[in-house]
């Protein structure tokens, strides 16, 4: 599995949950990205991680001054060039938070820029996640991955994402945020096994269990595409 991230620590939480699954991973940062010869490090799975958010020039935007965005366009441009050889290889990717929102900009969706009900808070010298109340949709691909569909309580520590306004017609909304209609799950129907999730279930102990399924399953089917 190839994981992205701005750099290797922050990419940890993410390695321990694939590794557990028997995955063996590279990662790709802005600073060390893969050679040109081989873009995805000869990976058969893609895994795209939180982080800063997208440069609103990617979307045909502006920066909101008031929105507080902080963008690494290196990564941005990193991250894109490496979906979309995925998308083209068509390989398994898993796309969380900031990656969520990564995938549904490379099909031609847009975001809001600033949720300040969705950010995590400082408490006690530390970051706390938010929680909300989500819907996920029976029936969709990430429903048959958890096993489950129905209302979860979701952790939730972004700014940025989008409604049905901001989607991409080429992609699916598989959850929403009851409480303010935020798509918290996105999966693309063209290809065989492309999800986003704007949860963090890498923080295994603020997602319900079910939730680690999700790199479980990213692991067998690079798996299967490995041979």
């Amino acid at each position: 599995i190839l994981v992205t991230a701005t750099t290797r620590r922050l990419a940890r939480p993410y390695v321990r949950s694939i590794q557990k699954h028997g995955a063996a991973v590279v990662i790709a940062t802005p600073h060390k990205a893969p050679p040109a010869d081989d873009p995805l490090g000869g990976a058969t799975g893609l895994l795209i991680t939180g982080g800063p958010d997208l440069d609103p020039a990617l979307y045909g935007q502006t920066s909101d001054p008031s929105a507080g965005v902080e963008s690494n366009r290196r990564r941005d441009d990193m991250e894109l060039a490496l979906l979309r050889l995925a998308l083209d290889r068509d390989l398994p990717v898993l796309a969380i938070c900031r990656g969520m929102q990564l995938l549904n900009v490379a099909f031609g969706g847009t975001l809001i820029q600033d949720l300040p009900d969705h950010r995590a808070t400082h408490q006690n010298g530390r970051w706390e996640s938010a929680y909300h109340q989500t819907y996920l949709a029976p029936g969709t691909r990430i429903a048959a991955v958890l096993g489950i569909g129905g209302f979860f309580r979701l952790n939730s520590r972004h700014h940025q994402g989008l409604r049905e306004a901001q989607k991409s017609p080429a992609l699916l909304a598989s959850a929403y945020s009851l409480g303010d209609g935020i798509i918290e799950a996105l999966e693309s129907t063209a290809h065989r096994w492309v999800l986003g999730i704007q949860c963090h279930p890498e923080r295994e102990d603020e997602t319900p269990r079910a939730f680690v399924r999700l790199f479980q399953r990213l692991v067998e089917r690079a798996e299967i595409e490995a041979g």
